[in-house]
């Protein structure tokens, strides 16, 4: 399939508008992590507690971040999932100085000011939204309303952890969205109806569900990133001697240029937009890194193709055509990509949004670089090589002259 045939675009000739708009996209995201102090970096990285925390009722998003200030628990983000119409929040609190001990001690606080904040008494009782099948499955052992006990420790153990799943997963289902409105939701599970009075006994229904944590330490946090930052400048590195060794070491500095010039671009971007970097983040601009340096060798090895049929033209004309050649498949396959990774940032949630962002974000400036970035600079440093022979070619004469650019063309063939 082929979307274009025969165009002529000069993108060459189109070169300083191209670095107009790389240098406005690169002032805007370093003005903008200048401001904020460099990226905003997740949990995975600072160490901390993140909550996601589903409510039934709107978020009184401002009480409960005075609440958490209050109570010490540092620097405290309050970010909406979804919209603010789906009640639900990730709740981040980076403690980087505690230990590991501390931070599972934050969860616990982090809960206890939602109850507060909520105005829910907890004395006495727990909570049947945030219990676990464990906590479930204890309760049942302890005040055993079918009789399982009798017939064994081990037995009783298996039948309840099995009917505390069975139960929880109501609470799971889609039509409560992981919070009960009452106990006789809990009749739903077949054959179990009278456990929904018993139940009322040793638990309450709060208005909120945890439906997940994370508990970094800060040790595990810095490792983390400097892992992160040693795999980016690695895979750079290790593709610049791959290029170099292949086509020659212009063309691996060019490409190597522009991938590092999408990895800061999207940084950038993400600055702008206020989201974490994580280490699903990090697994996206891998998979740009990667993404972009064979777009650009494709167009490179195109090249390496024209120049021995093209051998009487400029090599700005020669390179000219060769991206024309492959602006087909270029369009193709990052359009098809660019949909799919659009579709994970629509519908792919807030677990999914950093990835996805950088993801549809990175393959357009991967693909626009590959073009705007790669090619030119090649070209340009070229043709400042073949300025600064040009007085010995001067005078050698004008069959000197030709004689030093077919050499210098065969050279770039035989690369």
């Amino acid at each position: 399939m082929e979307l274009f045939r025969d165009t002529e675009i000069d993108f060459l000739g189109k070169k300083w508008y191209f670095l107009t708009v790389t240098m406005v996209l690169f002032v805007v995201g370093m003005v903008s992590l200048a401001i904020h102090h460099g990226p905003y970096m997740g949990i995975d990285f600072t160490g901390g507690t993140q909550l996601d925390v589903k409510f039934s009722r709107p978020v009184p998003t401002g009480q409960i971040r005075a609440a958490l200030v209050a109570a010490k628990l540092g620097d405290v983000a309050i970010q909406p999932v979804n919209g603010a119409s789906a009640h639900e929040v990730l709740i981040s609190s980076p403690l980087s100085a505690l230990s590991q001990s501390d931070l599972v001690k934050s969860k616990n606080q982090i809960v206890a000011v939602l109850y507060h904040v909520l105005g829910i008494d907890t004395t006495g009782r727990q909570d049947l939204n945030n219990v676990g099948t464990a906590t479930f499955t204890d309760w049942l052992m302890q005040s055993d309303p079918l009789g399982y006990v009798g017939l064994g420790q081990q037995e009783a153990q298996q039948r309840y952890a099995a009917l505390a799943e069975q139960l929880l997963t109501v609470r799971r289902d889609t039509q409560f969205d992981g919070i009960l409105p009452g106990f006789s939701a809990l009749a739903q599970a077949p054959g179990n109806p009278k456990l929904a009075q018993m139940a009322k006994t040793a638990f309450f229904l709060g208005p909120f569900s945890v439906r997940s944590t994370s508990i970094i330490g800060p040790e595990v946090g810095s490792q983390l990133r400097d892992q992160a930052l040693r795999a980016v400048l690695y895979s750079l590195a290790a593709m610049l001697i791959y290029i170099a060794l292949r086509f020659e070491l212009i063309y691996g500095v060019a490409a190597v240029v522009a991938v590092f010039h999408d990895v800061l671009i999207t940084l950038g971007m993400f600055s702008v937009a206020r989201l974490p970097i994580d280490l699903t983040v990090v697994a996206a601009f891998l998979t740009l890194v990667g993404y972009s340096m064979n777009d650009t060798i494709v167009v490179f090895d195109r090249v390496r193709e024209n120049l021995p049929i093209m051998r009487r033209d400029k090599l700005a004309v020669v390179v000219n055509k060769s991206i024309n050649q492959t602006l087909s498949r270029t369009v193709l396959t990052s359009g098809l990509t660019f949909l799919s990774v659009l579709s994970l940032l629509v519908l792919g949630g807030e677990a999914l949004r950093g990835f996805s962002f950088a993801m549809t974000f990175g393959i357009l400036v991967g693909t626009y670089s590959s073009i705007a970035v790669a090619a030119p600079m090649m070209v340009a440093y070229i043709e400042w090589r073949n300025r600064r022979q040009r007085p010995l070619r001067a005078t050698a004469g004008r069959a000197g002259a030709g004689k030093a650019e077919a050499r210098e063309k065969d050279k770039l063939v035989r690369s």
